[in-house]
């Protein structure tokens, strides 16, 4: 089996293994059998909303969300390089709402447990037999000196939220001066998507190579010592744009003092450990922690992140409070393989607890969950690559599954009888990572 072929088997059948429990028939009631809340309206939220609804419409689904439209982080550095119009990403909540789902647009500023209560900004609030909060993530600015919301919003974007920020940094980037400098600011890890900031770093290149700035510079100054897909991107970097020092990317590890510590907006520097360097565009992005609401709501009892039951995404907290996302700690530590955080695991981790919900609510044995990840990385129009992530519950942990799980090939086969990955290969890959979003949108929003 060829390498496209065998991914494809692999992601076929990593799919269908997610989605097999999902068979619970749906109990129909006059009055509503439950009420629940669902606190965000992102994958995760979207998701669990819609599938709650379409295993058992007996279920009163409500879905609190503070905008009226949804931007998808993924695919968004595509945006920025000129590469699609942010309207590509967008979506509204119409389809949930016919499916039954009521939506609220507001903002949740409180959550009483013990009463099971939601409140609202407006004053109103929301009573619920079960709550699941997908809050996504916010930023500790403090973490790095000279950092302040205001200056993200307006002078250094950090654009990790795709919307107003996503277009100031490629505002930023066409005004760029051939020659100039175009730095990204890694935090310490986890943070939501992983491999992120390094596909940003090639679509800034693509742009610079195809639009007069071929002498321009993208440095990657990294508080880690390693990323996710490494090999897969220093490959694409090196024959692409140049990597390296003489290379137009440039990467920093934290060990060679890459973590930056201090920026001033006003100079365009940032400064690590050992260096200060000059930027014409400076993309800081702050560490992350649960959203605010987690914490208002006391989820938050795992660092800076929401402890969860592995077999359904109960919070360790809150009895009858779900978390799902960005927000919440999980995985296989122990062997270096925790939940990525990204759409598609807050998708696949929202079918758990709407199964896991169903059953319950109907009397029926809890499914066994399975969890699944896909992530495209586009780093230009013609060259992508993926990882599929499967993990199962074993002994009241996440195990990660090597089995059904794989990354996209560096070259194929090995020793001296490596060969490179065809270009039509990459073609393809960067091909389905467009046809991967319109189905995870449409999954979690149609």
């Amino acid at each position: 089996m060829d390498p496209i072929d065998r991914r494809s088997f692999l992601k076929s059948l990593t799919a269908a293994t997610g989605a097999a429990f999902l068979c619970i028939p749906a109990a129909r009631a006059a009055q509503p059998k439950a009420r629940v809340v669902v606190v965000g309206g992102g994958f995760g939220g979207a998701s669990v909303a819609k599938y709650l609804r379409l295993l058992d419409a007996g279920i009163e689904v409500t879905l609190v969300e503070r905008a009226t439209r949804y931007t998808s982080c993924p695919l968004s550095n595509e945006v920025i390089s000129h590469s699609r119009d942010i309207q590509s990403l967008q979506t509204g909540y119409e389809r949930l709402a016919r499916r039954g789902v009521r939506i609220v647009h507001g903002e949740v500023v409180g959550v009483d447990p013990a009463g099971k209560k939601v409140s609202l900004a407006d004053g109103k609030s929301l009573d619920y037999d079960a709550l699941v909060v997908s809050p996504g993530v916010d930023f500790n600015y403090g973490a790095v000196a000279g950092l302040t919301p205001e200056i993200s919003e307006t002078r250094l974007p950090h654009a990790w939220k795709a919307g107003a920020q996503t277009l100031l940094l490629r505002k930023q980037l066409a005004a760029m001066p051939d020659g100039g400098r175009f730095i990204i600011a890694v935090p310490k890890g986890p943070f939501r998507c992983p491999p992120g900031p390094y596909e940003r770093a090639a679509q800034v290149a693509m742009y610079c190579k195809h639009h007069g700035k071929k002498k321009a510079k993208v440095l990657i100054l990294d508080a880690n010592d390693s990323f996710s897909k490494r090999p897969l991107f220093e490959q694409a970097w090196k024959e692409l744009y140049g990597y390296g020092p003489n290379g137009m990317i440039e990467w920093v590890a934290g060990a060679s003092g890459g973590a930056v510590e201090e920026v001033d907006a006003d100079a365009m520097t940032c400064r690590t450990t050992f260096d200060e360097f000059k930027a014409d565009v400076l993309n800081v992005i702050p560490p992350h922690h649960a959203g605010k609401i987690a914490k208002t709501a006391g989820l938050v009892n795992s660092g800076v992140w929401c402890a969860v039951r592995p077999d359904n995404m109960e919070s360790t907290a809150h009895k009858d409070i779900y978390v799902i996302g960005d927000a919440c700690a999980g995985g296989d530590l122990a062997s270096n393989n925790p939940f990525p955080k990204s759409a598609h695991m807050a998708n696949s981790q929202a079918k758990v607890v709407a199964a896991s919900l169903v059953a319950k609510l109907n009397g029926l044995p809890p499914p066994v969950p399975v969890y699944t990840n896909t992530c495209y990385s586009v780093v230009a129009h013609d060259w992508g690559f993926s990882v599929v992530h499967l993990y199962r519950v074993e002994g009241n942990t996440w195990v990660y599954v090597k089995e059904g799980s794989g990354i996209s090939p560096v070259t194929i086969g090995s020793g001296k009888d490596a060969k490179p990955v065809s270009r039509l290969h990459r073609k393809i890959e960067a091909q389905y990572a467009a046809g991967w979003l319109d189905n995870l949108m449409t999954d979690a929003f149609g």
